[in-house]
């Protein structure tokens, strides 16, 4: 039998397409809330960036500076353990000040497994010399002075004035957050007991 012809198809002349190489632009960060009027600042209503976190959520990974200004990822380097995170408008209030040293003190009789992280807008070494005048040695404190990444991801990012919103964070093993307070006022002190209860029962 004679063989069937091979139908052949034309090739196409156009020109491979280039692949782009050119490299792709970061995502932009996606700009927090602002809130109005959700905590008072010197008697008079300010503005919080960022919404607040609520129990049962991921807590949100941070960025921040050591006391030697090297960054921190703070729920990395601390993987594991139940943390206690304390947010301070500076440490050289009175009340930021009686704040971690009540916490330093109530550090030497929890587990191991439960640290104490500190966050203010003070710089680095401002900290640094706080905690040796004040003798602090069990809390971490941590700068979110440069970025301010930490005040907008937990809501405490006072815009007005460039502060932290006084608030306390227990974040578990799971790095999901067990407690969350956020105090009207400033000057207000959290509600110590509670806050070491939720520690230490997300052992």
């Amino acid at each position: 039998m004679p063989k069937k012809p091979v139908k052949r198809t034309a090739r196409s002349t156009r020109p491979a397409a280039k692949k782009n190489t050119a490299p792709r632009r970061p995502r932009a960060r996606k700009k927090p809330v602002e809130r109005a009027g959700v905590i008072e600042v010197g008697n008079k209503p300010a503005t919080v960036i960022g919404a607040d976190v609520k129990v049962g959520q991921k807590a949100p990974e941070f960025t921040a500076q050591a006391n030697d200004w090297s960054e921190v990822r703070a729920l990395e380097s601390t993987q594991g353990k139940v943390r206690i995170i304390t947010a301070l408008p500076s440490l050289a209030t009175s009340v930021c000040d009686r704040e971690t040293k009540r916490f330093n003190d109530e550090a030497a009789t929890l587990s191991d497994d439960i640290r104490v992280l500190a966050i203010s807008v003070d710089l680095p070494p401002a900290q640094k010399n706080w905690c040796g005048n004040a003798n602090v040695d069990r809390v971490t404190t941590l700068s979110d002075h440069m970025a301010l990444e930490f005040g907008e991801k937990y809501g405490c990012r006072i815009k007005e004035r460039r502060w932290l919103r006084r608030a306390v964070f227990v974040v578990d093993r799971d790095d999901k957050i067990a407690y969350a307070a956020y105090m009207k006022t400033l000057g207000a002190e959290p509600n110590y007991e509670e806050v070491l209860a939720a520690a230490k029962a997300a052992l």
